[in-house]
């Protein structure tokens, strides 16, 4: 092989000499973008790639002043360095976009898998399994590409010595003046350290999580309520029919943003009063989500938990713990049974102990023939309606009440197809849905449009919404309280790069008690809350919940 190239080259001197250069400047190039590359997608402007970044400048120097065969492989671990750093900007950009944080290398890479169980249900497996090779494939052939640019342009060094070595001073002199005199191009610092500071930060993180494990750990052993007696656990809720609901993705956004607001807001007006019709009453307020465009159940966890749960190590800590649940609280009561609706659960589900639920209904015990609206398993107005046939019609035992946690899923991205209301009575097995899954949109047709996406999730809103509130109208009692919330705002592409983290949440109730034990909150009347009603973080609720009915804090410590 290598005579043959020889002998090509003997016989074709300037195709050969043009194909070298145009080799050396396409490793050169990919190189420089690798160690400019933003983690960001808003900063991937052409400004950012015409810097000099200091770690060139500072590989160069070393590589001139090793011997041939450390300066190769220290060459080609660099540029698999370089190759983890390129792959861990990306993932950052993809994190950013649809989370609204960067990626941690310690917690998130089985966010991951969750990722591709999505898009499997999203755009199909056949799409997934091309997409995942694809992606793997594209990382391999980008470690082995800057593995190969670096040997060679470390050996294009080591050729040309004294012309190396002037050209690395002349550079290191002009980074080291325009950082020193701040010079920028388009306000962008010519001088760049960026994977310097990139790995930096990585670093950083690693140390932080490792750090907050610990310190986490400490803090959820201290419960304000940990020690209550049952007698004194929610005194004022005894004999309510009590049922929490997380809406999936219900943010702020999707009442305030002007494409989604116009409709969310005119659906939330009419079923105040719809309710009010039927002798409900609401009061709606603000709460700042732990999470932010997915990861609902760090959103659900910390609302139940009144820690801030933030991250998956903080979630498995909590899990593990005998830390109170707000829905536990009821269990704890001896008053209440407890049941859990989750048709967004399709495998087990061990945190059922944590959420102390007697029963719980996961996707496949909920009798639904009908198809998948994506990742959805089935409409939330189907789901609501076993919830009304399983559980809330059944009688419970004499001298108790029922605490239920329900957990909707038809707002979950893409928003693509999103169902329609059908009559209650025509539910059946879901079967009513074929046609309706049919004729909606296409994933792959809203998620490659930011504007239909944003218009689609209003409408998503609008029908959890529509669906929770008519069952509550259609099977509500006297005694029945609603509490129903957001578990995080839309990923950003929906919501915008700088949304708020705040959910709506809102207490509905016809006993007129129940609402005038939260009229301290100062908490909006009806299901829409103002724009300036008060905001409080997630993980105070439990605590404010528990106090305002009744219950009295008995902290542990340990």
């Amino acid at each position: 092989m290598r005579r043959r190239r020889e002998a090509w080259r003997a016989a074709h001197p300037t195709a050969a000499s043009v194909l070298s250069v145009s080799v050396t400047v396409l490793a050169a190039a990919l190189v420089l973008a690798a160690l400019l590359l933003p983690n960001t997608v808003v900063g991937l402007k052409p400004v950012k790639f015409a810097r000099i970044p200091a770690e060139a400048i500072i590989g160069a120097a070393v590589m001139l002043a090793l011997p041939r065969r450390p300066r190769v492989v220290l060459a080609a671990v660099s540029g698999v360095a370089l190759g983890a750093m390129t792959v861990l900007n990306f993932l950052d950009m993809g994190f950013n976009q649809y989370l609204g944080r960067t990626f941690n290398p310690i917690l998130d890479w089985t966010l991951l898998s969750d990722a591709q169980s999505y898009l499997n249900d999203s755009l199909g497996k056949t799409v997934t399994l091309a997409a995942t090779v694809g992606v793997i494939a594209l990382v391999l052939l980008l470690f082995l590409l800057l593995a190969l640019s670096t040997v060679r342009l470390s050996n294009l060094l080591a050729r040309n010595t004294g012309a190396a070595t002037r050209g690395t001073l002349i550079a290191g002199v002009v980074w080291i003046t325009c950082s020193s005199l701040g010079i920028q191009i388009s306000g962008v610092p010519i001088a760049s350290d960026r994977t310097a500071a990139a790995l930096k930060v990585q670093a950083h993180k690693v140390e932080s999580t490792l750090r907050d494990e610990a310190e986490f750990e400490k803090v959820a052993k201290v419960d304000a309520f940990g020690n209550t007696p049952a007698s004194q656990l929610v005194p004022d809720l005894r004999g309510k029919d009590m049922i929490f609901t997380f809406i999936e993705s219900y943010g702020r956004s999707a009442i305030e943003d002007p494409i989604m607001a116009p409709g969310v807001d005119k659906t939330l007006d009419v079923r105040t009063k719809a309710l009010a019709k039927a002798g409900f009453h609401a009061k709606s307020g603000w709460l700042t989500s732990a999470t932010y465009g997915g990861s609902s159940w760090l959103g659900h966890s910390t609302t139940m938990s009144g820690l801030w749960i933030s991250n998956q190590q903080r979630y498995r800590t909590v899990m593990a713990s005998d830390h109170l649940s707000l829905t536990d609280a009821f269990k704890k009561t001896g008053a209440f049974d407890t049941v859990g609706v989750m048709p967004g659960v399709q495998k087990g589900w061990p945190e059922q102990k944590w959420y102390g639920l007697d029963k719980v209904y996961n996707a496949f015990q909920l009798g639904y023939k009908g198809p998948k609206f994506s990742w959805s398993t089935m409409p939330d107005q189907y789901a609501l309606q076993q919830y009304q046939e399983r559980v809330h019609s059944k009688k419970v035992a004499a001298g108790k009440s029922r605490m239920s946690l329900l957990i909707l899923t038809s707002s979950h991205q893409p928003w693509a197809p999103i169902p329609k209301m059908v009559g209650w009575d025509q539910l059946g097995d879901g079967s009513v849905f074929k046609g309706i899954e049919a004729a909606g949109n296409k994933p792959e047709d809203v998620i490659a449009d930011t504007t239909k996406s944003r218009e689609e999730y209003g409408k998503s809103i609008q029908y959890s919404v529509t669906a929770l509130t008519q069952w509550l109208e259609r099977y509500g009692s006297d005694d029945t309280v609603l509490v129903f919330l957001g578990d995080h705002q839309p990923i950003a592409r929906v919501s915008g790069n700088h949304a708020s983290r705040d959910v709506p949440v809102s207490i509905v109730a016809k006993d007129p008690k129940v609402l005038d034990k939260i009229a301290d909150w100062n908490w909006t009347d009806g299901l829409r809350p103002a724009h300036d009603a008060p905001v409080w973080k997630m993980s105070s609720f439990r605590d404010r919940f528990l106090t305002a009915y009744g219950s009295t804090p008995h902290p542990k410590r340990r």
